[in-house]
């Protein structure tokens, strides 16, 4: 249930996004940030593409529902940036059918009301000799490479830029972490706690310069209940009471 007060923020992906709660993942760290203040709800697939997205939008994005997401942050990219399989089957998606896709979803975002924000996220490198170690046949080297999850990503943040649109450029952001193909993943592909700090600094960066009204960074929305009451804490002298509200954890981002 969305709370009286609260905005709606969606996760919505790949296995990306499956996965940001474990491994002190980005999802639970904007989780930790935005407490009582909004509420996330996730949406991530393991292994889909922008193409099995683009089927289900209408039943994980109703255009009737009750409450509209404030906040939508969409990642498609990995599945879609493999090499084609010989049999035709598997999760790549052709660039130019990724594009498309991803307008779709941001258009069909879009529609659900005139204030709700999106925020993309670009396809990031992977650390091929850590795939090029594993025994799945569904990470071989053949299927992942940095040179398609390139181009993946520069079309993202193109279509992004010509859509307006807000997008976090994985590809490069990864990259600036010192020993980034060891310390930013967990088996080659999807994030460390590390990996994540990343994810979650770039995106908290956008919500906080974004010119956006009303303002969704997390310093700027209200915390729920935080009128003073009769039942916060008190001082060990008795004399001054602390509002629950105030004793929040030192912040910088």
């Amino acid at each position: 249930m969305v709370g009286p007060n609260r905005p709606l923020f969606v996760l919505f992906g790949s296995s990306i996004v499956q996965y940001s709660f474990s491994n002190s993942g980005w999802g639970a760290g904007l989780a930790d940030f935005y407490s009582r203040k909004a509420d996330f709800l996730l949406r991530g697939y393991q292994g889909w593409n922008s193409r099995r997205a683009v089927e289900v939008l209408d039943e994980v994005f109703p255009l009737d529902a009750s409450v509209q997401p404030s906040l939508v942050i969409v990642y498609f990219g990995g599945n879609d940036a493999m090499g084609a399989h010989p049999s035709g089957l598997g999760p790549h998606v052709p660039l130019q059918e990724y594009v498309e896709n991803m307008r779709k979803i941001a258009y069909h975002l879009k529609s659900l009301s005139s204030t709700i924000r999106i925020i993309f996220l670009s396809c990031p490198p992977v650390n091929e000799e850590k795939i090029r170690q594993t025994s799945s046949p569904f990470l071989s080297p053949l299927l992942r490479t940095n040179e398609f999850c390139r181009r993946y990503s520069e079309a993202c943040i193109e279509l992004c830029k010509e859509m307006d649109l807000k997008v976090v450029d994985l590809w490069n952001a990864i990259q600036r972490i010192s020993d980034w193909e060891n310390v930013c993943f967990t088996d080659g592909i999807h994030f460390s706690s590390e990996g994540s700090k990343v994810v979650e600094k770039e995106i908290l960066k956008i919500l906080k310069e974004a010119d956006w009204e009303p303002s969704l960074y997390w310093k700027s929305l209200p915390t729920e209940f935080a009128e003073d009451s009769p039942y916060d804490l008190v001082a060990v002298d008795g004399r001054s009471t602390v509002n629950i509200s105030e004793m929040v954890l030192h912040r910088t981002q």
